[in-house]
């Protein structure tokens, strides 16, 4: 029999809370409740069940699981209840992380294509070719001919050797990762407001928040066991209030007390007005402002009462027409923001995935800068994070075409000869100019300007947009697809696929949104001939001829102790992070610049130990990663979508995800009960809409933009607002992104997944 969704979700919430409250195992929780935990890998229950510390393998939450292991097999997951993130809570997908570990679908030994078909082969004869091949490509074309495409789920130690191997040895920084696609927007904000990325403060300021300010996220789907918190939070305090901007209606509302339901890709002015409502009402904390904060034009820049003429035409009913809202909903949510002591801002893929994205994620924390709810108990701009090491391995590690490890860029002559010298490389092997972005990479293998790619951990003939310019460039370069899962949409046309241990086959780092580095214990040996992509690539590397720099790298914690070195005296300092400390704690939340430092909760302020006491001398905060200690607020443009709607595509298609499923569906397509909870591809469609195009629930409805078309289920909801249709990504057999914009952020390169012109006819 099968279970409707609402129900499934009843059934995994109450699965989840058995789990977190320790009566949820079939193979009893007596021994595991009692049993002390923060100082090992693993304990062993009496029922003979090895319970292994590890991180969550889905969103950039980062909670704490434990995985059982017995007779060498996995056979349960725990919600860690030492670890202060989650508590022993998890979602439904991490309920089953344990069942995607013997998939049907794992990849168990190497294949190279022969005569048009991939066929079974040996881990010599696979790496041979694959050394052969790139240093054949790297000869002939230069080392800009070759490319690595990595994720945000790979760890720390893995994007490390990839990132050593691609821009210090063979000396191309077309290094890039999913994140790319995610989170890039989100870095710019950060650092162009801030001077570094990631947020100021942590997950400890959820329950001290008063007011919950959520633009473009679904976190209840997203994200669910910080809407867990959040949610608790706000029963625990009827005073705390939920504001939410979003065009669709998700399952978030229902702990909502406002909801600004803006038209796809024309949400900056409200920003904007309720920055210029903040100011009119003297909302404002002028002496911070005036200890801490600089304007600009984006160019130059400008005074306060410059930004402030420039507010002057973002009146609420200027929003409201812009962004098909009502003026006084605009007025409501900033007078809560400007009267309510600690408020939170919280946004996602909404706001990311965006051509104005690193604009919007400005404006967002103008409003913290305007007010100085920053850096302080209760109050944040704090991104969500969509993988459970976008922040960890990618921003932190450095695995985007224009960074360097630590916080570093490509760009900078000295950061290039201190990254350089950990390497044991002349510091010109390092190209000062940045490699090419996601977008322009794969742009790169259709023209065969980029001849060679080898890519880890990730789908991106499924997740790259505008699919169909894309595919054929990924058939016709040589690809190397080192994967735990096949087959994929990019494992099944590439020419050598290498089986990478998965998770909880492998030990290492995953870095969360609240700059939580966490360790992952080994509990199994890896399924079949499966390797850990870290010694894959080293094992390249030599091959390729780097040896001497590799050949040290014995163990996964030999990478980790030699990554940590480039953070030291940086603001990510993890110098006190070592794999001995991380082993033994839930975490550590950088700035942890010495083994006895317990972690930093605020950025920039008394309580970081980088925090400048006497340039800051009278001051609450102090950007030290600002030449002048000075965060910007930035007078930006309300740029909208790159491709509005028009009288032949007059609907807004926006995407995103489903609580059940991940991504491409590589490991939560293989477990039954999350299948059978979400199993078809679907488009959401308003009522209104509905009726006018004479279509029902289960309809078939052709979805028609400049790029392609999809035929797919219909479910009529009163979700998306009128004009406007959500559809979710996930399915191999549906690739929504053929459908989505290439367009991308000029600041950060991030696509816009979010806004796409379309029309809708029943097919």
């Amino acid at each position: 029999m099968s279970l409707s969704r609402r129900d499934f979700l009843r059934a995994s919430a109450l699965s989840a809370a058995a789990t977190t409250l320790g009566i949820g195992s079939i193979f009893g929780n007596e021994a595991f409740a009692k049993a002390k935990i923060d100082e090992a890998d693993f304990m062993q229950d009496s029922k003979g069940v090895q319970w292994h510390k590890s991180v969550c393998r889905f969103c950039g939450v980062g909670c704490g699981v434990m995985l059982g292991v017995k007779d060498g097999k996995p056979v349960g997951i725990r919600g860690d209840k030492e670890n202060t993130v989650n508590s022993g809570l998890l979602c439904v997908k991490a309920f089953y992380l344990h069942q995607m570990i013997t998939a049907k679908n794992r990849l168990l030994y190497p294949m190279i294509r022969k005569n048009g078909k991939l066929t079974r082969a040996t881990w010599e004869e696979a790496l041979d070719l694959v050394a052969s091949k790139f240093s054949e490509i790297r000869d002939k074309y230069g080392p800009d001919a070759l490319a690595f495409y990595g994720s945000g789920q790979a760890e720390t130690e893995e994007t490390y050797v990839a990132n050593k191997l691609f821009k210090g040895h063979i000396g191309t920084n077309n290094v890039e990762g999913n994140p790319r696609l995610c989170m890039a927007s989100a870095v710019g904000g950060y650092t162009t407001t801030f001077g570094a990325d990631e947020p100021i403060g942590t997950y400890d300021d959820i329950e001290k928040c008063d007011l919950f300010f959520i633009v473009g996220s679904n976190t209840a789907e997203a994200h669910p066991v910080l809407y867990d918190r959040i949610a608790r939070r706000k029963r625990q305090n009827p005073n705390v209030k939920i504001v939410i901007v979003d065009p669709r209606k998700t399952p978030t509302n229902k702990i909502a007390d406002l909801h600004l339901q803006v038209i796809p890709g024309y949400d900056l002015a409200i920003i904007h007005a309720i920055a210029k409502l903040i100011i009119d009402n003297g909302y404002t904390d002028e002496q911070f402002i005036k200890d801490s904060v600089n304007f600009s034009d984006g160019k130059n820049p400008i005074t306060y009462e410059d930004y402030k003429k420039f507010l002057e035409k973002y009146t609420p009913e200027y929003a409201a027409k812009q962004c098909g809202v009502n003026a006084d909903d605009i007025v409501k949510a900033a007078k809560l923001f400007g009267e309510t002591p600690r408020v939170m801002t919280m946004w996602c893929m909404g706001v990311n995935q965006r051509v104005a994205g690193v604009f919007l994620n400005n404006l967002i924390h103008n409003l913290h800068l305007l007010t100085g709810k920053l850096g302080k108990d209760g109050c944040d701009s704090f991104s969500l994070t969509g993988q459970p090491n976008a922040c960890g391995g990618v921003r932190e590690g450095g695995g985007l075409c224009h960074l360097l490890p630590g916080h570093r860029v490509v760009a900078n002559e000295q950061h290039r000869k201190e990254i350089a010298e950990l390497w044991n490389v002349p510091a010109e092997k390092i190209q000062p100019k940045p490699g090419k972005h996601t977008v322009a990479m794969f742009d790169a293998l259709g023209k065969g300007e980029i001849k060679g790619i080898y890519i880890l951990c990730t789908n991106p003939a499924q997740s790259i947009p505008n699919l169909n310019k894309y595919l054929k460039g990924m058939s016709d370069a040589f690809m190397v697809v080192a994967e735990s899962f096949h087959p994929t949409e990019t494992s099944q046309v590439a020419d050598v696929v290498l089986p990478a241990a998965f998770w909880g086959e492998k030990e290492g780092v995953y870095g969360c949104t609240e700059r939580r580095s966490q360790h992952m214990a080994q509990a199994l040996k890896p399924s079949g001939e499966a390797r850990w992509d870290g010694f894959i690539l080293a094992d390249i590397a030599k091959r390729m001829g780097y040896g001497n720099n590799f050949e040290h790298f014995t163990s996964v914690e030999a990478v980790w102790t030699e990554y940590i070195k480039s953070t030291k005296g940086k603001d990510m300092d993890l110098t006190g992070a070592t794999f001995a400390r991380l082993k033994k704690v839930r975490g550590l939340r950088w700035p942890v610049p010495s083994e006895d430092h317990p972690g930093t909760t605020h950025r920039f302020t008394d309580g970081d130990p980088y925090f400048p006491k006497d340039k800051a001398a009278g001051k609450r905060m102090y950007f030290y990663t600002k030449p002048d200690g000075r965060a910007t607020i930035f007078a930006r443009p309300d740029k909208g979508p790159e491709e509005p709607t028009s009288a032949e595509y007059p609907i807004a298609l926006t995407t995103g995800r489903i609580m059940e499923q991940w991504h491409t569906m590589t490991m939560t397509g293989q477990v039954p009960e999350l299948v059978r909870a979400a199993p078809n591809p679907y488009v959401e469609i308003n009522p209104e809409d509905a009726k006018e195009w004479g279509v029902k629930t289960r309809d078939k409805v052709r979805m028609v933009t400049k790029r392609g078309s999809l035929i797919v289920e219909a479910k009529v909801v009163d979700r998306p607002r009128k004009g406007t249709i959500f559809v979710p990504w996930h399915w191999p057999e549906s690739l929504t992104n053929i459908l989505t914009i290439d367009a991308v952020d000029p600041g950060s390169k991030e696509p816009e997944y979010k806004v796409a012109a379309c029309r809708v006819e029943k097919a």
